[in-house]
């Protein structure tokens, strides 16, 4: 998602994750975030298109399904809304309503596939209409509205954000979501086609900015290069102490055990001295996890570790699935309790937003611990890290809630409000979605009071 720079060989992004003051690495070449993000970005979508027809619904052409990976987290508020009233009129793909400033779509059969939504109008015409950077609101007839920004690829914008993406040049506009299957969590298969969308300005350059924030997306892999941060703040470790949650019970950081950032035998010492018990991991299976260098000499390596092995993909069923198997973990095992994935930024972010919202979290608590990791690892230039101004922590403090509220709102659970909402409730009924009895989750607030 981002263009990153490093002088090491070994997304960050969001996303995007020892011996002090040691250098883990051998080179000095750079290296963009998406060449080590978690896990490896993909080709463009726009890219794996197959031919496409804009002249009637048949199903005649097919249109690949891609997903793009993570690399880091950045964001914008975008929220999502209620169901659309349903438009009776169905109108041809190719042509705009004249009338008014609302550019009414059709998505016909051959445009939807199990991952992105297609519309077959030019993306020339419609960016005579919008841009790149606006926020616009888009209806999909009988399933959802949601306010989302036009972009050109998945990298430039937040994981789990819906976006439109239009590129110069294509016969095509394409529905998607930073990671995920957008035609799944709306429920759109292609026999219900035709289907009438409309979209129609929300805020005139409202994710001007968001596009911008790619310029400040630098880390490395040295703490000489991070001159004014600690030892944990550079291994992006912490204890988590937002509203509710009990005194060193949870804590959060980097991988403690993949040597790729640079960061894993900070994280490893630290974890030890902080008497961690039991390990969450979100990122590794439990092969791949003992394959990294020196693991067995680890401290790591002798507490208890779930290895979950999540895709980013917070919508998806196997991350729901395994998220409830690390819960129960949790409730299976004694504390101090650490929950990583690669950079701590992604999976980490989300998983830990959800237990600090459980235990009665504000948004404003969510808020500063998710942004904390951006100020962690970003803004390094010319090999010293610059710190990220006000204005660019607040567009990072954005992502998590708005993720929070999208993910709850796609399980039928409304945040309409999200600086002044009480989180637990709605959290209580997210995690009853994903499998867990109320037994477990007063089981689970035990373990972190």
């Amino acid at each position: 998602m981002f263009q990153m720079t490093k002088k090491c060989s070994i997304l960050a992004a969001f996303l995007f994750c020892t011996m002090v003051f040691v250098a883990c690495s051998n080179s000095v070449s750079f290296t963009d975030l998406q060449d080590i993000a978690e896990p490896q970005a993909s080709q463009e979508d726009a890219d794996k298109i197959a031919t496409v027809s804009q002249t009637d619904g048949t199903d005649s052409t097919a249109v690949q399904d891609t997903t793009q990976a993570d690399t880091a987290a950045i964001g914008d508020s975008v929220k999502t809304g209620t169901i659309a009233p349903e438009d009776t009129t169905e109108v041809d793909s190719a042509e705009a309503d004249t009338a008014s400033s609302d550019l009414h779509l059709t998505l016909f059969e051959n445009g939807i596939s199990s991952g992105n939504l297609y519309l077959f109008y030019s993306a020339d015409s419609f960016l005579t209409k919008f841009e790149h950077g606006d926020i616009v609101t888009l209806a999909i007839d009988g399933y959802d509205t949601v306010d989302i920004p036009i972009a050109e690829h998945s990298s430039n914008v937040p994981i789990a954000w819906f976006f439109i993406s239009a590129i110069r040049g294509n016969d095509y506009l394409t529905l998607s979501i930073h990671n995920g299957y957008l035609a799944e969590i709306f429920g759109i298969t292609p026999d219900k086609a035709p289907i009438n969308v409309t979209i129609s300005m929300k805020e005139k350059g409202g994710f001007l900015f968001g596009l911008e924030m790619s310029n400040f997306q630098n880390m490395y892999y040295y703490t000489e290069n991070y001159p004014d941060l600690s030892i944990e703040e550079f291994a992006n470790f912490r204890e988590v102490r937002t509203t509710g949650m009990g005194e060193k019970r949870l804590y959060r950081s980097s991988s403690p055990i993949d040597p790729g950032l640079g960061r894993n035998s900070y994280v490893d010492s630290l974890a030890k001295n902080a008497g961690v018990a039991t390990f969450i991991n979100l990122a590794d299976s439990e092969n791949s996890a003992r394959s990294f260098r020196n693991f067995d000499n680890s401290y790591y390596a002798t507490q208890n570790v779930i290895f979950l092995a999540l895709p980013v993909e917070f919508f998806s069923t196997p991350f729901k699935e395994g998220l409830a198997r690390g819960f129960r973990f949790m409730i299976e095992h004694e504390g101090p309790y650490l929950a990583h994935c690669t950079y701590g930024m992604d999976r980490t972010g989300f998983t830990i937003a959800i237990l600090e919202a459980l235990m009665g979290a504000t948004s404003e608590d969510l808020q500063a611990d998710y942004a904390k990791t951006f100020s962690n690892y970003y803004n390094v230039i010319d090999g010293r890290q610059v710190h990220l101004n006000e204005k660019q922590v607040d567009f990072f403090k954005a992502v998590v809630t708005r993720n929070l509220q999208a993910v709850y709102h796609a399980e039928g659970i409304e945040v309409p409000d999200i600086q002044n909402a009480d989180w637990a409730p709605a959290t209580e009924k997210y995690l009853k979605k994903i499998g867990l009895t109320s037994q477990e989750i007063s089981d689970l607030k035990d373990r972190l009071k």
